[in-house]
């Protein structure tokens, strides 16, 4: 019996000693414990991953998708990108005008310049952002 045994230990190799040894360790054989409580969930997880990486996969796989996707992008994002482009033309234009003029502008000039439209849909704006700010930091 014991030929059988020394003959056994001679066949396992050092790696094959390693994890005998990790194995006797306690709390290795309480997390292998848990693992095999949990295999089933573990299998559902595993399953429900399987069903989402194939049906990932064939969403971008399928050209009609991704062009579908690019269309509603470009929809949603488009009006944006234009509303942008416009503010910093303006503001460009704005700029070139404010640096070629040499005016004075006075009170009167000021006086005028708050009845202009813009001016007055700016301070509506203005106003209501302020107050919004200070609505906010009183809640806090």
């Amino acid at each position: 019996m014991s030929e059988t045994n020394t003959q056994t230990q001679s066949a396992v190799t050092p790696d094959q000693q390693a994890l005998l040894e990790k194995l006797a360790n306690p709390e290795v054989q309480a997390s292998l414990n848990t693992l095999v409580d949990q295999l089933p969930q573990l299998t559902e997880l595993v399953n429900t991953l399987t069903k989402s990486y194939a049906f990932t996969k064939q969403l971008a796989t399928d050209e009609v998708f991704k062009s579908d996707i690019v269309h509603a992008t470009t929809e949603i994002v488009g009006p944006v990108i234009e509303g942008a482009r416009t503010i910093a033309l303006n503001a460009v234009e704005a700029k070139d005008r404010a640096e070629k003029s040499s005016e004075v502008i006075g009170l009167f000039g000021l006086m005028k310049m708050l009845k202009d439209p813009q001016a007055q849909k700016l301070f509506r704006f203005m106003s209501a952002y302020l107050e919004v700010c200070n609505e906010r930091s009183n809640q806090k």
